[in-house]
């Protein structure tokens, strides 16, 4: 039932940001999956829209003080292909605790990279900033090896890119990726705990 009333909050035309909170807070993980496996494009951008000034902080990404724990978030795009991915976050050990490093898991990590990032909270806009111009210097041991995101065909996808998340419940967050400028590429995050 819940399943259901959420789908309809977000495909109305104005959408009740508090109750979808709420209602995403009380599903299970794989209620939460399912729901936004569902987020069209137009459903996600609407999303994003719906969703500026709602803050996402560094516990919400990473709610784990366990340095280089790894936390999965299960992504889709709005891209036509290759729509299902992760980002993989971790807190490193010689930074402040108020940042997180990850990549992207992904179909075609081989052909582009992993896509290593550096993500803080970016407290003006209450945003979290995932930085692809930034590359970490520590990882989880099990990720793969730290490459440049302008090797293999890394520079197509991560070069000069930056995504954008706001928060749709504590496990849910909505992204945009910027090159320069906003771009037509919108994407959701669900948190595994």
């Amino acid at each position: 039932m819940s399943f259901e009333k959420a789908l309809s909050i977000v495909k109305s035309t104005t959408i009740d940001m508090e109750e979808l909170e709420a209602l995403l807070d009380a599903m299970s993980h794989d209620e939460r999956l399912a729901l936004t496996r569902a987020f069209s494009p137009k459903i996600q951008k609407n999303l994003f829209a719906a969703a500026q000034g709602r803050s996402v902080s560094i516990e919400q990404i990473v709610p784990t003080t366990d340095l280089r724990k790894e936390v999965i978030h299960e992504g889709m795009n709005t891209m036509p292909l290759f729509r299902i991915f992760q980002k993989r976050f971790a807190r490193p050990e010689k930074k402040e605790n108020r940042e997180a490093v990850g990549f992207n898991y992904a179909p075609l990590k081989s052909v582009t990279g992993p896509g290593y990032f550096v993500g803080a909270e970016d407290k003006l806009s209450g945003e979290f900033v995932i930085d692809y111009t930034q590359l970490p210097t520590e990882k989880v041991d099990s990720w793969p090896k730290i490459l440049s995101n302008n090797s293999k065909l890394g520079f197509l996808v991560w070069g000069g890119m930056k995504d954008r998340l706001r928060r749709l419940s504590d496990h849910v967050t909505i992204g945009r990726a910027y090159k320069k400028k906003p771009m037509n590429a919108y994407f959701v995050l669900c948190r595994v705990d």
